[in-house]
């Protein structure tokens, strides 16, 4: 079960690129409130992913696996902070272009 916390967080973690992509693609045939709506899913699609690792974190520590917090901890800070940042660059240059559309 544990397991699919993992696999969770790495497909949320997709969608939360992906989506601001596909807004990038299709912006010119998106009405407003869909922009919209793609820019908060993908943001809070980035969100579930983290708190799915922080679920996963907390079974390590509950079942005292301390190896395997070692071995991950370091990889897995990299990877959250990844996610996060392209995330937020991603859904930004979004909300410029979106803006830009706006006074246009």
């Amino acid at each position: 079960m544990v397991e699919l916390l993992n696999i969770g967080s790495l497909v949320l973690g997709l969608i939360a690129w992906i989506l601001p992509i596909v807004t990038f693609i299709r912006m010119n045939n998106l009405d407003d409130h869909s922009v919209l709506t793609l820019i908060v899913t993908s943001i809070s699609a980035c969100a579930i992913s983290l708190c799915f690792q922080i679920f996963s974190i907390n079974h390590l520590v509950t079942i005292e696996d301390w190896s395997a917090l070692m071995d991950i901890m370091d990889t897995l800070a990299f990877v959250v902070a990844v996610l996060l940042i392209v995330t937020i660059i991603l859904n930004v240059i979004n909300l410029l272009i979106y803006r830009h559309r706006l006074v246009n």
